[in-house]
């Protein structure tokens, strides 16, 4: 065997450097986890619906016009609610839509052990009954609405469970991509 110089500087260099991105490797994994909780959050908003009032009680008119007859005899023109109009401003004066929408918060980042963990949440009383469906009884007639329930079941939107499925496909590329960008921030020795 041959005896030779071997200069290990540059090796203990690339070690030191690799010891600091450790020690850096907690804050980029939270950094990763709140830039998947917020892509995560922000396909889920966009894909919420956006409720409106019911087109049936929009187009339908608002006040009925009667002659009546005064106690002088007189004819006179009186305007009332119709009924449209009265399920209008009892149950949709002042609506504006996008509650739901709104109702979309992440909570604070949690470590247990080596999983860190930000739970996306809708506070919204309703906000499953819109994401898995509910039942309704065929015939029933809805008075916020103003109109009859014609099917038993309501399909849900889906738009968290679509939304997850969309960011756990596409996460493996974006952190390998970011680790890469680290590793080779790591290798560059000066």
């Amino acid at each position: 065997m041959g005896k030779g110089k071997f200069d290990y500087w540059e090796l203990e260099q690339i070690k030191k450097q690799l010891e600091a991105q450790e020690q850096e490797m907690d804050a980029f994994c939270q950094e990763m986890a709140e830039e998947l909780a917020a892509r995560l959050l922000r396909k889920v908003v966009k894909r919420t619906p956006v409720g409106e009032k019911p087109k049936i009680l929009r187009d339908a008119p608002k006040t009925v016009s009667v002659k009546v007859k005064g106690s002088d005899g007189k004819a006179r023109k009186r305007s009332f609610l119709s009924k449209e109009g009265a399920i209008l401003e009892k149950y949709w004066s002042g609506y504006m839509g996008g509650t739901l929408r709104r109702g979309w918060t992440e909570e604070k980042l949690e470590k247990q052990g080596g999983v860190y963990t930000i739970t996306v949440i809708n506070q919204t009383s309703y906000a499953s009954y819109v994401e898995f469906g509910h039942r309704q009884k065929p015939g029933r007639y809805i008075t916020a609405l103003g109109v009859r329930g014609k099917k038993a079941w309501v399909p849900g939107q889906f738009m968290l469970t679509i939304s997850e499925k969309e960011i756990q496909n596409m996460a493996p590329k974006l952190l390998e991509k970011r680790i890469q960008e680290l590793i080779k921030e790591a290798m560059d020795v000066k």
